[in-house]
């Protein structure tokens, strides 16, 4: 099976890109971590954009294992589009206008 492509709503860029930010801050490590932990998520997501529950809206969620953080995204005909990298203690559902 051919992955899709997977882009990042611009949103969604800021909010991993601040998240990054934060880490690195704390801990060049745990920024690292963070990471490669998204990146085999976005992969995983990828290779099998159905897999994981399909919520409101159309999204689905990829919870990150080491990190308070998930991936909600969608499948659209041609491309994975990433909606949010949300933590998941702050805000709930913010991201829903961008779907």
């Amino acid at each position: 099976m051919v992955s899709k492509e997977v882009e990042f709503h611009e949103a969604a860029s800021l909010e991993y890109e601040a998240a990054f930010d934060w880490y690195l801050l704390r801990s060049e490590p745990a920024a690292v971590k963070f990471s490669d932990e998204v990146a085999r998520a976005i992969a995983k997501i990828a290779e099998s954009p159905r897999r994981w529950p399909a919520g409101k809206l159309g999204t689905r969620r990829f919870l990150l294992a080491r990190f308070p953080f998930s991936i909600v995204y969608r499948e659209l005909p041609t491309v994975i589009q990433v909606l949010a990298v949300a933590h998941g203690h702050r805000r709930p559902g913010y991201w829903k206008k961008r779907a």
